[in-house]
């Protein structure tokens, strides 16, 4: 099993809104099939205004096709570009779940 995160670090003030439209991201995800409980995390110290995706899949191929599938959809890629001004920057972690 494998835990994905998705961290992005917000504009300044943006926090309340991008929480937001990451509620409607997970409604959007689950339209198009994604299975799993994913997470939203946002910082309580260390850099202000982080939001935390996070997700977990059985492999790193079972995320990779669900990613595909995902973005590949008219209605996430229209949802993710509310979500583009909101964020500075971004990156990826991806672990083995060891226990």
């Amino acid at each position: 099993m494998i835990v994905v995160r998705n961290v992005f670090r917000l504009k300044f003030g943006q926090a309340r809104q991008a929480v937001a439209l990451w509620r409607e991201g997970r409604e959007v995800m689950r339209r198009a099939g994604s299975k799993g409980s994913p997470r939203l995390l946002t910082d309580l110290v260390g850099h202000s205004y982080t939001l935390v995706f996070e997700n977990t899949y059985d492999s790193l191929a079972d995320f990779e096709q669900a990613a595909r599938a995902i973005m590949g959809t008219d209605e996430w890629q229209a949802w993710y570009q509310k979500f583009v001004p909101l964020a500075q920057s971004g990156y990826r972690e991806i672990f083995t779940v060891v226990e």
